[in-house]
């Protein structure tokens, strides 16, 4: 990466869009998101996220606009893109029939990455999975699958990584261990771009949150300035301050 690159955001969205024949999915995205920390898109279901993921990782062209990842531009330079980020699906991509460790193994193998078995290896322990590593993953629970689905994304050390709805399906449990496991990427130094319908866990995870609805980003911000979108609600000298439920219904209607 040039020096130019470097002093870049590490995502630049500007008027993107994308229509399906009759159904306008994305109309105008725009949106910059920082190097380092956690960026959560927030919105309700059919909002566009996975499209807008989708096209950011070069897997959808986009009909107008453009996008930069890690100063690679999506459309002219999508090698560079793709060798600069890591997606996570809604759903782990793991081999059943193989262990963990296998599955981290063939990961490294198919990167090219010397030293297989040390790489798998330490995953395994900075994912607290190592007692589990020689199971089928068959055997793991939804926590531990998509753990382990994480830490396979993280092989070559991509400094930008897209989780799309990364906890959809999981017990709270599961929730929370991999919420600990995306705020560990962050203080590592990787740039989460997290996609999500659940309040608590863009309000939970999030340097910055971005609410898309009806395929446009209509706010984008710290989670205290959105609260301050809202008034302050007051009963009896108790202050309520608005939680970020409160703003995106606010902003977003009944409609969605």
């Amino acid at each position: 990466m040039t020096t130019d690159q470097a002093l870049q955001p590490a995502i630049r969205v500007q008027g993107i869009e994308k229509s399906f024949k009759d159904l306008h999915v994305l109309r105008g995205v725009d949106f910059e998101v920082p190097r380092g920390g956690i960026f959560a898109l927030l919105g309700s279901n059919g909002a566009g996220k996975t499209t807008l993921v989708r096209i950011l990782s070069t897997l959808l062209k986009a009909d107008a606009g453009t996008a930069t990842v890690n100063g690679y531009d999506v459309g002219a330079e999508p090698a560079g893109v793709r060798g600069s980020i890591s997606l996570t699906g809604q759903f782990a991509a793991v081999d059943d029939v193989l262990t963990g460790r296998e599955n981290l193994v063939l990961v490294a193998r198919l990167r090219h990455l010397r030293n297989h078995a040390e790489i798998a290896d330490g995953l395994l322990d900075s994912f607290s999975l190592t007692e589990a590593g020689n199971r089928r993953a068959s055997t793991y629970s939804g926590g531990m699958r998509r753990r382990l689905d994480i830490a396979m994304s993280l092989i070559g050390n991509p400094p930008v990584i897209f989780l799309d709805e990364p906890t959809t399906g999981l017990d709270p449990q599961a929730r929370l261990e991999v919420w600990h496991t995306v705020r560990r990427l962050a203080a590592q130094g990787t740039t989460v771009l997290l996609t999500t319908q659940y309040l608590d866990e863009a309000e939970h995870l999030a340097d910055r949150i971005a609410i898309l609805h009806q395929g446009t980003i209509i706010q984008n911000g710290t989670l205290p300035e959105l609260k301050r979108l809202l008034p302050a609600a007051t009963v009896e000298y108790v202050e309520k301050q608005p939680s970020l439920e409160d703003v995106f219904l606010a902003l977003v209607g009944k409609d969605s």
